[in-house]
């Protein structure tokens, strides 16, 4: 189960540098997170200031 960053995300990196898998990177409009490569560990959610990011 990957997880997927929503419309809420204010593209301030706090979960890029939080993925120890470099499975996040910065989007047109927000992050985005390849779900190929996502381990779901949850870093990523746990780092978001805005709650943007959820288990897909």
């Amino acid at each position: 189960m990957a997880y997927k960053i929503t419309d809420a995300c204010l593209s301030c990196g706090s979960c890029e540098s939080a993925c120890p898998v470099g499975a996040i990177s910065e989007g047109a409009d927000k992050y985005e997170i390849a779900e190929d490569a996502c381990i779901s560990c949850g870093s990523c959610a746990n780092e978001c200031p805005a709650d943007a990011i959820e288990a897909d």
